[in-house]
């Protein structure tokens, strides 16, 4: 296929070119993809100032995105491509071919580095979804750190670099710029712009930017980053989001509120950490799901309300393909045992059949097919069965069908437990204020409320 650029595609890619450590922040469907591709043919084939290049994403993505991106355009067939997933045996063969691109799941890194040692031969890294590298403590991370000197291009690319607050910013930019800008280590970083915020005596559990934060780390990092938003560039098609809410048997509902109301007395005054939030959040979100985990991967069905709702809407589809987007792996068992037809989207023989039209009721799991994955051809009905409180997972799940190359309106519809956390994560995604510190303010106000519900009586 011929490749005739949009002029924001020519300038990001010229932006590439232009800076040795580039982050570049582009919005969904904006084809980050053939955009740095064509940089890295150009900096390879034109200019010579590369010779290996190391493009390291998401696992589906790796193996089925880039190498079908450059498969795909005219301009790129001189690049050769090596894809480094699966077996051991297959990523040492993908490594053994030289190929002037290698892609790698991120998994993968920590083998690599140790793999490689000092014979690291890829002169530029490409980081498809940066965010995946906000932890400074996580062994890809503290890997990868360790080839800068090998590197002398870096590349991130991502849509949400700080979707759970500005201190996810500090370890991508550590990555891409050595820490020239916000500094070598995290502490000194923390110091520089934070301050304590949700705090139980000395222990500090949680940080929030101090005034004029925000617009002088952004300055620190300009001069290195590209920003772009898909609304300023591309004409998407019309979107529709709204919420079905469900409504629980009155025996069903006696069941969550004493869920509650016991998880409230075993915390006994405790502090409401991010530990416990989570630990909350998670078994009142299942039980509002439908079941609960009850150990060692088990679980117990408590109603089948958000079945009944999505039984409705697959009729209201009438034939249409529906995309389904699940958290709990119980989930993606009860839906398929009401709807045999369901398929989880995992390979690439799913997605390509799912594109094909061949399948009417898709799963997708947000941890897993979050990022990168083009489904718009399959679909354009998206159906949230129990959500997430992360930000970045949920924008980057709406975009598999709301992006560039969707013909149709797009609708997002969510399955939501009246009177249940369900909705305060709606809400906290609503107000993009997905982070840990709404986690916590939705747990500490559903606790306050039974607490002061159990003193009455």
């Amino acid at each position: 296929m011929h490749y005739t650029p949009h002029n924001y595609q020519r300038q990001a890619t010229q932006f590439i070119i232009d800076h040795d450590g580039a982050a570049i922040l582009l919005g969904m469907g904006l084809g980050k993809s053939v955009i740095t591709l064509t940089a890295i043919w150009q900096l390879m084939l034109d200019y010579f100032t590369i010779h290996r290049v190391l493009i390291i994403a998401p696992l589906r993505v790796a193996r089925d995105t880039w190498p079908a991106e450059i498969a795909k355009w005219d301009h790129l067939r001189d690049l050769t491509v090596a894809v480094a997933v699966g077996t051991k045996q297959d990523r040492l063969n993908a490594l053994a071919a030289s190929a002037m691109v290698t892609v790698i799941n991120r998994e993968n890194i920590p083998w690599l580095v140790n793999q490689m040692g000092g014979s690291w031969p890829f002169d530029m890294v490409v980081i498809d979804e940066l965010s995946s590298f906000k932890n400074h403590r996580a062994k890809r991370f503290t890997a990868l750190v360790k080839m800068r000197p090998h590197v002398k291009r870096w590349v991130g690319l991502t849509g949400t670099p700080a979707s759970n607050g500005l201190m996810d910013v500090w370890a991508q930019f550590r990555l891409l710029d050595g820490g020239q800008r916000l500094g070598r280590f995290i502490t000194r970083y923390r110091e520089r712009w934070f301050v304590p915020d949700k705090r139980n005596g000395m222990q500090v559990f949680t940080y929030k930017p101090r005034s004029g934060a925000e617009d002088e780390i952004y300055t620190a990092i300009g001069d290195m980053t590209l920003s772009m938003r898909t609304t300023d560039h591309l004409q998407l098609p019309p979107l529709t989001v709204t919420t079905t809410p469900v409504a629980l048997e009155p025996k069903e509902r006696k069941v969550y509120e004493q869920l509650k109301a016991d998880l409230v007395l075993d915390l006994d005054g405790a502090t409401i950490d991010a530990a416990n939030a989570a630990a909350l959040s998670g078994k009142l979100l299942q039980l509002a799901s439908g079941a609960i985990y009850t150990g060692e991967g088990d679980w117990a069905s408590v109603h089948d309300r958000k079945l009944d709702a999505l039984e409705d809407l697959v009729e209201a589809a009438n034939g249409s393909p529906l995309l389904v987007a699940y958290w709990f792996a119980y989930d993606r068992e009860r839906i398929v045992s009401r709807f045999p037809e369901a398929r989880e989207l995992k390979t690439s023989a799913d997605i390509e059949a799912w594109n094909q039209g061949e399948i009417t009721l898709g799963l997708i799991h947000p941890a897993s097919a979050g990022h990168g994955l083009n489904l718009q051809s399959g679909g354009h009905l998206l159906v949230w069965f129990s959500l997430t409180w992360s930000l970045e997972l949920y924008q980057q799940t709406n975009a598999r069908l709301y992006r560039q190359g969707q013909s149709e309106p797009v609708t997002i519809t969510h399955l939501v437990i009246e009177g249940t956390l369900d909705e305060a994560v709606l809400k906290a995604l609503d107000a993009k204020d997905a982070t840990q510190a709404a986690l916590i303010d939705a747990v500490a106000a559903e606790i306050t409320t039974t607490r002061k519900e159990l003193s009455c009586m």
